[in-house]
């Protein structure tokens, strides 16, 4: 029992440590890349066009 509860918390901190390097990581990528983007480049949004022919024929 002592076994199984030894191996048990090992992985339980290596779980943790993995855990916290990955957030550590994500937020400095997220950082850099919220500087890269410019407000030039916004992508453009088209409005749906449900009144079309081929919309109707299909109901």
């Amino acid at each position: 029992m002592t076994t199984f509860l030894t191996i048990f918390f090992v992985l339980v901190l290596i779980n943790a440590a993995l855990l916290s390097f990955s957030i550590v990581t994500n937020g400095r990528r997220q950082n850099n890349f919220s500087k890269d983007i410019s407000l030039d480049s916004k992508d453009k949004v088209y409005p749906l066009d449900l009144s079309s022919s081929e919309y109707r024929k299909a109901i």
